[in-house]
């Protein structure tokens, strides 16, 4: 059974510290490696790009190319092993032995404010982009900023822009108010790619269930994560736990919308027996103990297929122009 994770910040790592951080090691300081995407037979691995808020305004386009070039000289170009997903066509083709990788953009502040840095990034291969990180950008406000705002005029046009690109929007870590401008955006295909259920765990990045039967309702995508904090509110966190969200999502009938998001490379605390991508294995067989194979198969990976073969374009070029 093959597996989608929605969201891994290995080129982060890689940017950060490259000698330690070896897609391809051992020795790796790595979560999410091949030989571990291997193991878990992963099959399509979505590879965020985010810039920390700690990078100055003027370097945040440079800091996002050099991780984009990461991803295409460091992930891609090694022994065509992985290959990059751009078109519904390579949805399609994605396999444990070759496996895909989605360019996502986590957060619009590399855009600078400018939607030609959008159509640059479309082209060298980002498919989806999270409006916000957790504070405010040019776009819109981020889930911890306090005033709480909606999306700026920028951040309707940019959402009007991945539309028309065929680009996924993410809404992960968005506030709110920008939640639902996003969600009522006529014809835009949309995930939260990490986030959990706020009944279950009330963290702020958690979504409520009536953001979550919006996504629902909108035929997007909810990818349960595996960050401690947002998954239960104690020190220690086991898979049990995980499973609870996923029941959650179950009972507001996400079925057919349910999947996973690891935030692997992006988090120092990890859930008692989910400590590195290798590990999704034990997950599968714990979802396996308590639903039947077809469902989890869904969950594991049918789901995610089905959302991004019906929003990415055939070939891999502008959907609507």
């Amino acid at each position: 059974m093959q597996w989608m994770d929605g969201h891994a910040d290995v080129l982060l790592k890689m940017w950060k510290m490259p000698k330690q951080h070896s897609f391809y090691g051992p020795p790796s300081g790595l979560d999410v490696t091949y030989g571990r995407l291997r193991e878990a037979h992963v099959a399509l691995q979505a590879f965020a790009v985010f810039v920390p808020p700690t990078v100055p305004a003027a370097g945040r386009l440079a800091a996002a190319l050099k991780q984009i070039d990461l991803f295409h000289e460091k992930i891609v170009a090694e022994g065509n092993k992985v290959f990059p997903v751009m078109s519904a066509e390579h949805v399609k083709q994605c396999t444990p032995d070759r496996i895909g990788a989605l360019l996502c953009l986590e957060g619009a502040d590399a855009l600078q404010g400018d939607l030609s840095f959008l159509r640059l990034f479309h082209r060298l291969g980002v498919r989806q982009v999270g409006i916000t990180w957790n504070h405010a950008n040019e776009a819109a406000d981020g889930i911890e900023e306090a005033r709480g705002g909606g999306l700026t005029n920028f951040g309707r046009n940019l959402v009007r822009e991945l539309k028309n690109l065929g680009m996924v929007a993410d809404v992960s870590h968005l506030s709110v108010r920008g939640f639902w401008e996003v969600i009522d955006e006529p014809d835009l295909a949309v995930v939260a790619s990490h986030s959990n259920c706020k009944k279950i765990c009330p963290h702020i990045r958690n979504l409520d269930d009536e953001q979550i039967r919006a996504l629902i309702a909108k035929d997007g995508l909810i990818g349960i994560t595996f960050y401690p904090p947002f998954v239960k509110s104690e020190s220690e966190v086991f898979l049990d736990d995980v499973l609870r969200h996923v029941e959650h999502v179950l009972e507001l009938d996400g079925e057919n919308h349910l999947c996973f998001g690891s935030d692997f490379d992006g988090i120092e605390q990890k859930v008692i027996g989910l400590e590195h991508a290798g590990r999704i294995v034990a997950l599968r067989e714990e979802l396996l103990k308590r639903y039947p194979e077809r469902l989890v198969k869904k969950w594991a990976w049918d789901n995610a297929e089905r959302f991004y073969v019906k929003n990415l374009s055939k070939d891999g070029s502008d959907k609507n122009r």
